[in-house]
């Protein structure tokens, strides 16, 4: 199952990870949501969360404990995306 990443702009920008069965988006950004911080699409949980969350040593579980708005495949899938990304990433 290859995952490939797709960005709409219009009045705001959502991140798509698509697979073979489905299309499901992971991001969102809108000026009136967050005043244009990424989330995760339909909450209001910024991606940087996620993120501190793990910096801080916390499990992914304790994070979609404390923010159940956010679906575990969004944080699975938005933490693939990354890896893939740092994967190819000319350093």
């Amino acid at each position: 199952m290859s995952v490939q990443t797709e960005l709409e702009s219009r009045n705001s920008d959502k991140i798509l990870l698509m697979n073979n069965d489905a299309s499901k988006t992971v991001i969102s950004r809108s000026p009136d949501v967050m005043s244009g911080t990424p989330v995760f699409d339909g909450t209001r949980v910024p991606v940087q969360t996620l993120l501190d969350y793990l910096a801080g040593e916390h499990p992914l579980k304790d994070f979609l404990n404390d923010f159940p708005t956010v679906q575990h495949e969004q944080a699975v899938a938005l933490l693939r995306e990354l890896e893939k990304t740092l994967s190819t990433a000319q350093i």
